[in-house]
């Protein structure tokens, strides 16, 4: 899957374009705050439908403006262009494929498959367990459509639960609980699944990006919670302290996604760079998901991610890259910070506006 052709109106700091994409992809080079990252935002942007860096759609528009569009345009694949148009006014997004709004996200995404690499990515591994989650429902949502339905109905009936919790509703809250199971159970025996086939794809990328330890994955969670049959004697025996604590206690939003190294938490006992080798195999597990179970090669953003590499992991990552035939867009303040490996076609970012090749 690639895309052909990106065009953005008021979005972010950028002026307004329409770019042709080269097949192979690009690298976009250009001083930091001058609108790389905000590029590759807005091509990720229709995966989702929503910000990578987890930004609300009214701040990614441009300031004193009405909103803003953006339209990906994409070849080897049975859609050939996805928008979705943000209006401030209504404080409303719509959604269209072939120019046809459509009403839900569901059916919108993982139409456009892509996935991205940050510098703040080391939090997969350094942050919180929420962190590692949203992972695990990136991953499987963009793989499996059953899962991201599932995920939708959960934490539909997980919010109405939680506020009859916090108004001492304790007879409302149990009658949102037959609807929580179904979809509660999908989510963990996906997520178990998943876990357990990745753990060695993982100890595979972690050695070809470097690392001489022994790395592991492993998911956190009461996976008797897999049956739905499971949930009515869970809830009840979390009744009195839900009650008495105003929130659920039970279900997937609690789990965590473990990484070892050698026996250990890598988050508590790994090196700056083990953490940061740790991330980066996720994404390329991510990465290995998506394109097994969608059948096509989703394409690879990767933002300044090289000069948070040391120089033998640089090249263990070039040499992934150049592995697979995907189309791979790379941002870099300057050419000379990227690997010789990475040939791409160049463009640059200056002050907003995108220019092809490099400016003298």
């Amino acid at each position: 899957m690639r895309a052909a052709r990106l065009a953005a109106r008021g979005f972010r700091n950028l002026a307004d374009f329409d770019l042709g994409l080269p097949p192979a992809g690009g690298v976009f080079l250009g001083p930091n705050g001058h609108g790389k990252t905000s590029l590759l935002e807005a091509l990720y942007y229709p995966v989702l439908f929503r910000s990578f860096r987890g930004a609300a759609d009214q701040d990614l528009a441009q300031w004193g403006g009405p909103g803003f569009g953006i339209t990906v345009g994409l070849s080897d694949c049975r859609t050939a262009e996805l928008g979705a148009v943000y209006s401030r006014a209504e404080r409303k997004r719509r959604m269209s494929i072939e120019g046809t709004e459509v009403r839900t996200l569901a059916d919108s995404v993982g139409q456009w498959l892509a996935v991205v690499f940050l510098p703040t990515d080391l939090s997969l591994v350094q942050g919180a367990a929420s962190e590692r989650r949203a992972y695990l429902d990136r991953v499987l949502s963009l793989s499996y459509p059953e899962y991201f339905r599932a995920l939708l109905r959960y934490r539909r009936g997980l919010t109405q639960r939680n506020s009859a919790l916090r108004q001492g509703r304790t007879d409302l809250a149990q009658s949102f609980e037959s609807g929580m199971a179904g979809p509660g159970a999908v989510i963990i025996a996906a997520r178990l699944a998943w876990t357990g086939k990745i753990g060695s794809r993982f100890g595979t990328e972690s050695v070809a990006l470097g690392e001489t330890g022994t790395t592991g994955l492993r998911y956190k969670g009461e996976a008797a919670l897999a049956d739905p049959e499971a949930w009515p004697a869970a809830f009840e025996a979390a009744r009195r302290r839900e009650e008495s604590r105003g929130v659920t206690l039970v279900g997937p939003q609690r789990d965590d996604l473990l990484l070892d190294l050698d026996g250990h938490s890598t988050r508590d006992f790994g090196s700056t760079g083990q953490q940061r080798t740790a991330a980066v195999a996720l994404k390329l597990c991510e990465l290995a998901t998506i394109a097994e179970t969608r059948g096509t090669e989703p394409a690879l953003l990767l933002d300044d991610v090289f000069a948070e590499l040391d120089e033998a992991r640089q090249a263990g990552l070039a040499e992934r890259l150049k592995a697979s035939e995907r189309q791979v867009f790379v941002t870099a303040p300057r050419r000379d910070e990227l690997p010789d490996s990475l040939d791409l076609p160049l463009f640059e970012v200056r002050e907003g506006r995108v220019h092809a090749g490099v400016l003298r």
